[in-house]
């Protein structure tokens, strides 16, 4: 499994902004320190090329974020000040999510140690999102006959409305989306089956609501799946709202995995949300998931 990363690609943030950007390299060195992957799995993410941005986005949105010009009310939305090195890292999550894809359908499975950025729009981004990666890469694969039926499983605990307001009316996409009903973002748009839970739901509550969710991406029977693995559904993420267990989140990916493999259905992981005070357990919950591809996949 080939394992892409960008995080050598840093941003000059204020000390005031609450993003927390370290968790990206603070990952990668974990599934190496923790031998979940081993460092020759690990390849640098590409940068996604203004071209293969406009599968997804405007000329005019990809223009004014690589020269500074966008503006001032959707950098506030964005949550990060405009810079140069902004618009490199946001390539290279995209560029990340096209590899991966690619990879996956070579050997089945492949991961993005960044991505999930789902709350990017066409013309605009908001919410730590600038462009979408998912969108951008499930777009290339149509392209390029790459993949016919493509789902995207998106069980960060918040609603993809970017995925949505991208991929809604492309008749080969499924979007599945479940989330915190009163959570970020206050207006969703809707996916094929949105799947609102109640603030504080539990692992089972959650697991039961997925069983439903993957019947219907089982009867849409894709061909490819982006898995966007956000891990702020766990109890202990600023940001959630909900109480589930690392155990939870574990079944959880056991769950979307085995539904993939046992279907020879290539997917590709998409980092998603993770916000927990202390970041090290979002950390941990990440590498859980590459835990559960080695038990799934071996």
């Amino acid at each position: 499994m080939d394992v892409f990363y960008s995080d050598h690609y840093t941003l000059p943030l204020p000390p005031t902004n609450r993003f927390p950007m370290a968790k990206y390299r603070m990952l990668r060195d974990y599934l190496i320190d923790q031998s979940v992957i081993d460092a020759g799995q690990l390849k640098a993410s590409p940068l996604a090329s203004p071209e293969q941005l406009r599968l997804a986005h405007t000329g005019d949105y990809i223009e004014a974020m690589r020269d500074g010009t966008v503006a001032t009310e959707i950098i506030k939305r964005i949550g990060f000040p405009w810079s140069p090195e902004l618009y490199v890292r946001s390539c290279a999550t995209v560029g990340g999510a096209i590899a991966a894809a690619k990879s996956a359908l070579r050997d089945g499975i492949a991961g993005n140690l960044a991505g999930g950025t789902h709350h990017s729009h066409a013309d605009r981004g908001e919410g730590y999102c600038v462009f979408n990666d998912i969108a951008v890469a499930a777009r290339y694969l149509v392209k390029h006959r790459l993949a016919a039926r493509i789902a995207v499983i998106d069980l960060d605990v918040h609603q993809g409305n970017g995925n949505s307001s991208i991929l809604h009316d492309d008749p080969n996409m499924f979007i599945f989306s479940m989330h915190g009903e009163k959570n970020y973002p206050f207006v969703k748009v809707p996916s094929h089956l949105d799947i609102a839970l109640t603030e504080g739901a539990d692992d089972d509550l959650f697991l039961s609501e997925l069983e439903r969710g993957m019947k219907a991406v089982g009867d849409f029977n894709p061909d490819y799946i982006f898995y966007q693995m956000g891990v702020d559904p766990l109890k202990e993420d600023t940001l959630g709202k909900m109480n589930l267990t690392f155990d939870g989140l574990i079944r959880r990916d056991e769950c979307v995995l085995s539904f993939a493999h046992e279907r020879n259905v290539p997917l590709s992981l998409a980092l998603g949300g993770g916000y927990a005070k202390p970041i090290e357990l979002s950390v941990e919950a990440y590498a859980n998931t590459y835990r559960a591809v080695n038990r799934i996949y071996s």
